[in-house]
């Protein structure tokens, strides 16, 4: 009787699976950004031409009475009138701590693939180091062309996404446009793709002519102005955003909103707990992008429910925009503006019913992750 050979089919398999096994552990590392490139060889960064003239407005705004993001006293006169640089950070586990968190004007968190992504907006500061640099997405358009022409610094994106990025009116600062400029450097002791960094410096020193100060974004309220009479006194609050739990709660010996993730502080690389004056919660509705079904898009044209965190309170109205190069308008249930206090703000976009409130007094480990 003829004796088959089993052993090569038991090969064969073997090198399927372990071949599956790599293939998993590379779409693992990039958190679910299988439509960006984001581990480009470097010495193919740089052969994309620098931009020279602006895709969008280039409107000379008269020179700021404050610092247009923040509200606070204008200490530098020449950071006062430079573009706003947006810059897109990662918050995969193994991209923590971040850099220059705590160094940016605003930052928004927008779900992306089963986590969440920063779109951190600098003005006041110009740091040599942020980071980790991720992709970009369709919903960063809509979310940053109220900045009018803002240095977008970005990883890479897929061909649609980076076409309507390369169409909208923010500039394209990307790593394959300003690698071999010095405006981006990967990390040895990290690694790909959680491993890019930007150095804000060096992109404004690239600048094309023309680009604008950023308009001021939100109104601030003053030493004299009383919190609005539909301000409730808040501890803080509670978000669900796409894999990651998120908490802020109000410290009043500072006057800062300090933020964790899960049961972990949310640290800086610079050894301090990530923290802003204000905290805007946005809800808004997500709907898959043209670009890729998989990624996310928030809508922030429109309408929607806004939550204000604010000076140890709460304020909930409104948000609205007719278009994306307006800023938000900001209502309070009579129908008033908001004022936010001078200083850093984190701008939340969690889907509908993703927030609670943690009420002043109230144990924060209490209320429960909606």
């Amino acid at each position: 009787m003829r004796r088959t050979n089993q052993s090569a089919p038991r090969t064969i398999r073997r090198l399927w699976i372990a071949g599956a096994m790599v293939v998993a552990a590379a779409l693992a590392a990039c958190g679910g950004d299988a439509d960006a490139p984001e581990n480009i060889p470097e010495p193919s960064y740089g052969d994309i031409a620098l931009p020279s003239t602006l895709p969008g407005p280039t409107t000379t705004l008269p020179t700021p009475e404050v610092m247009p993001l923040t509200g606070l006293a204008i200490k530098d006169a020449a950071a006062a009138t430079r573009p706003a640089l947006a810059a897109k950070i990662d918050n995969h586990p193994t991209a923590r701590p971040q850099a220059g968190l705590n160094q940016a004007d605003i930052v928004y968190e927008e779900n992306v693939e089963q986590l969440t992504r920063y779109a951190a907006v600098f003005h006041t500061n110009a740091p040599t180091n942020i980071g980790p640099i991720r992709s970009g997405r369709t919903q960063d358009v809509d979310l940053l062309s109220a900045y009018l022409n803002p240095l977008f610094v970005w990883s890479g994106g897929n061909g649609k996404t980076t076409s309507l990025i390369r169409k909208s009116v923010l500039v394209d600062m990307g790593a394959l446009v300003a690698y071999q400029q010095g405006g981006y450097k990967r990390d040895p002791k990290r690694k790909a793709p959680h491993n890019l960094y930007a150095d804000a410096s060096k992109i404004y020193a690239l600048t094309p002519k023309g680009a604008t100060r950023p308009p001021q974004q939100f109104l601030y309220r003053s030493a004299s102005d009383a919190m609005p009479a539909t301000a409730t006194a808040s501890a803080g609050l509670r978000l669900s955003m796409a894999g990651v739990q998120v908490q802020w709660l109000w410290n009043s010996a500072t006057g800062d909103y300090l933020r964790s993730m899960g049961n972990d502080k949310h640290m800086d690389a610079d050894g301090s707990q990530v923290n802003a004056k204000n905290v805007v919660v946005l809800y808004t509705s997500y709907k898959a992008s043209a670009a890729d079904p998989r990624s996310p898009e928030a809508q922030s044209v429109g309408e929607g429910e806004v939550w204000v965190y604010t000076n140890g309170s709460l304020v909930k109205g409104k948000w609205k925009r007719a278009k994306a190069t307006d800023v938000f308008s900001l209502t309070d249930l009579a129908g008033a503006p908001v004022k936010l206090s001078p200083g850093r703000t984190w701008i939340e976009l969690p889907r509908a019913n993703k927030g609670a409130d943690v009420p002043a007094g109230t144990d924060p480990t209490k209320v429960k992750f909606p």
